[in-house]
């Protein structure tokens, strides 16, 4: 049944194209077989290679992928019509306030109530934020079509 996968067609009905793409086509072929389900042992019978080929061509693709989803997110967030920086101390029940207010300032509709505007962030602040306490600067950048992005400062102390 996996065999009769035909990787050539999901990739060009996915509109793959090698020149634009972070992935090679071997790891575009890998995450294709692997999204459908197909172990790593028969890809790699298939492609002929070892399963533990196909384990690392995988691992680089998941990798390169998250990459690109943060090359994205860092971008939208650099061009947004509405930056702003939170400090550390800064209790995170005041960050909505915060992006509210900038954000009727610049004429830009948030997409989000107040209990899930804290939840975004601390769900993309991660060990950043302790309790309710901002414990390393963050930068949120509203775009023009109200969502969110956050990014965490990434710079030595």
């Amino acid at each position: 049944m996996t065999e009769d996968i035909d990787v050539e067609d999901i990739l060009d009905r996915a509109g793959f194209d090698e020149e634009t793409n972070v992935l090679t086509r071997r790891q575009a072929e890998v995450l294709a077989l692997r999204e459908r389900g197909m172990a790593q042992a028969d890809i790699a019978d298939r492609l002929g290679t070892s399963r533990a080929n196909v384990s690392s061509v995988e691992a680089s693709a998941r990798q390169n992928v998250e990459k690109a989803r943060e090359t994205v997110a860092f971008s939208e967030a650099l061009h947004a019509p509405v930056r702003i920086v939170v400090e550390p101390g800064t209790d995170l029940y005041d960050v909505p306030a915060m992006v509210f207010d900038r954000c009727d300032e610049a004429g830009v509709k948030v997409s989000y109530t107040a209990p899930d505007l804290m939840k975004l962030v601390s769900d993309a602040a991660g060990n950043a934020i302790t309790g309710r306490n901002v414990e390393q600067e963050l930068f949120l950048g509203v775009t023009s079509d109200g969502e969110v992005r956050v990014r965490r400062q990434t710079r030595p102390e």
